[in-house]
């Protein structure tokens, strides 16, 4: 097995005590299935280009440069130079200025997870500042450059080591209220909101990653399979049309309340009929 490559090196810093810690990507979309883009005609990839918005020239790499747009196309231009010197200095330390409560932080703020291990020395400082965080049940708030910004992280203990996850800043998550505006305010009680506890509990389970496959990449995988052999191609089944129903009603056949729909036996003189009347036996004929 090939040893993981770490993404960023450096220390964590608890009061005066430090130690190097290596971070490692905890989550990757590499194992997804990936697609080129094709030229149709000639079955070859297709190159992206930058072109003039004007003239439609190719430019090159060497004459991109960053601008800021103030109004009407008017741009102010960043030259790679200024952009590199107004990005903070990274002293490659995770300083921690402070502990909070585990469910202090909402997780609407949680950006990107990594593991955090030991790096070569200082094992004994991490386990101190793992183990110490897991009894009091907190987490650390910690400041850094990483990968060229200056990122909050909020550390974790996890397993045997720590995990680090980089928050978004406050400006870039949308407001809740601007998303929950348009609900109505309705009261759910009684039967309703019986009904509804009844289905969770019944529902109750504990969470297993293993458990949920990713269906999209699955299929995808299928069909490229199925083309290269030539095989037919896997059909969507057309989903049953919905039909309009009465959420009370709904809940109580969630909830097993509401008894199946069995067709009645016949009754009367034809039910009679019915069963007086003997089945005639295969190849009989009827009587001269």
């Amino acid at each position: 097995m090939v040893a993981a490559r770490a993404n960023w090196k450096g220390y964590i810093k608890f009061g005066d005590v430090a130690c190097a810690v290596a971070l490692y990507t905890a989550a990757s979309s590499s194992e997804r299935i990936a697609f080129h883009t094709l030229n149709r005609a000639t079955g070859n990839r297709v190159r992206r280009e930058f072109v003039d918005s004007e003239t439609g020239d190719p430019v090159e790499r060497d004459d991109q440069v960053k601008g800021y747009e103030m109004e009407n196309g008017d741009y102010v231009v960043l030259e790679p130079e200024e952009v590199a010197a107004a990005v903070p200095d990274s002293d490659k330390t995770l300083k921690i200025e402070a502990f909070v409560p585990c469910a202090e932080i909402d997780d609407v703020y949680f950006d990107k997870p990594y593991y955090l291990a030991p790096d070569r020395m200082g094992a004994d400082a991490f386990k101190l500042l793992r183990d110490g965080m897991r009894q009091a049940k907190v987490a650390a708030l910690a400041r850094t450059v990483l990968f060229r910004r200056l990122r909050t992280v909020l550390i974790r203990p996890h397993g045997n080591g720590l995990i680090g996850t980089t928050l978004n800043f406050d400006y870039e998550v949308r407001s809740a209220k601007e998303a929950f505006a348009d609900i109505p305010e309705i009261k759910i009680e009684g039967e309703m909101l019986d009904l509804a506890k009844h289905i969770i509990n019944t529902k109750k389970g504990s969470f297993d990653a293993k458990t949920f496959d990713d269906r999209y990449d699955a299929a995808v995988a299928e069909l490229v399979k199925a083309k290269m052999e030539g095989r037919p191609l896997p059909k969507k089944k057309a989903p049953p049309p919905s039909k309009a129903s009465d959420l009370l009603e709904t809940l109580r056949k969630s909830a097993g309340l509401v008894p199946s729909q069995k067709p009645k036996p016949a009754v009367g003189a034809k039910a009679d009929r019915n069963r007086k009347q003997p089945k005639r036996a295969a190849g009989s004929r009827r009587a001269a």
